[in-house]
């Protein structure tokens, strides 16, 4: 079996029961639509949702929301404390990546667990938030969005649930993928999947390993968000190209802009 294949594990029919006796029951998203971004790091996923958000609110409220975990942006802040700030961030860096890689090894501990599950917790905030702009009427476009078809650097649940280890964080993974269960009911308007290569998201984000983009080039275009209308887009071409494209697809499925 290839390293890709072990990443994508689909879920079985007892799989999505599972996940309808946990329901959160949020209130259902009704009113303005939700563009969703998603794409490997270095696809351009930020600076485009800030110029689709400036373009698509001259003609109807809209907002911008990020829905990534932040995990690394937060570990470059502490990597910019003094002293202990460079090796704190390699401390949590190396969990999470130990957390994240390969498929069939345990769960991690309980600390780093619990850690997991909070910043989840805040992109389920972040997730309400985008429910409650489209309730008012407010268009949204978002920065990643939760699925929970695949655990790990994907924008699933960051524990996979597959694994072994203390009943503990056993449960803490079982409650991790029933909030992302959750989250993945509610289907944006249209998700836009912007494609890269390996050579231009590591020129890109040169911060990155080769090994974990390639990782999540293999996944993302498996990716079904509940079964959401998908538009590829090509984000290698010129940046001008890529946002016109997207608008275009935007206007189709009732995004208002200019």
């Amino acid at each position: 079996m290839t390293s890709s294949s072990l990443l994508h594990t689909k879920m079985s029919q007892t799989d999505r029961g599972y996940a309808s006796k946990r329901s959160l029951r949020m209130p259902m998203a009704k009113g303005a639509p939700c563009l969703a971004l998603i794409g490997c790091d270095g696809a351009g996923k930020s600076t485009l949702a800030a110029d689709l958000t400036k373009r698509l609110n001259r003609l109807a409220p809209t907002r911008s929301v990020y829905l990534g975990l932040g995990t690394g942006d937060l570990g470059r802040r502490i990597g910019q404390l003094p002293v202990l700030g460079p090796i704190a961030e390699r401390f949590l860096t190396g969990k999470a990546k130990k957390a994240h890689d390969g498929a069939g090894k345990r769960l991690p501990g309980l600390a780093t667990a619990s850690a997991m599950f909070g910043f989840s917790l805040l992109r389920l905030r972040r997730f309400r938030q985008v429910l409650a702009y489209r309730k008012r009427g407010i268009q949204v476009v978002t920065d990643r969005y939760p699925q929970a078809e695949v655990a790990g650097t994907f924008d699933g649940p960051s524990l996979a649930w597959t694994r072994k280890g203390s009943p503990l964080v056993k449960k803490i993974a079982a409650r991790e993928r029933a909030l992302y269960e959750d989250m993945s009911t509610y289907q944006p308007t249209l998700v836009i999947r912007l494609n890269v290569d390996a050579d231009t998201a590591l020129a890109r984000k040169g911060d990155h390993e080769r090994a974990q983009l390639e990782r999540k080039l293999a996944v993302i275009p498996t990716l079904l968000f509940g079964g959401a209308p998908i538009v590829d887009v090509d984000a290698t071409l010129p940046y001008h190209v890529v946002i016109a494209t997207i608008l275009d697809a935007a206007a189709r499925y009732g995004l208002q802009g200019l």
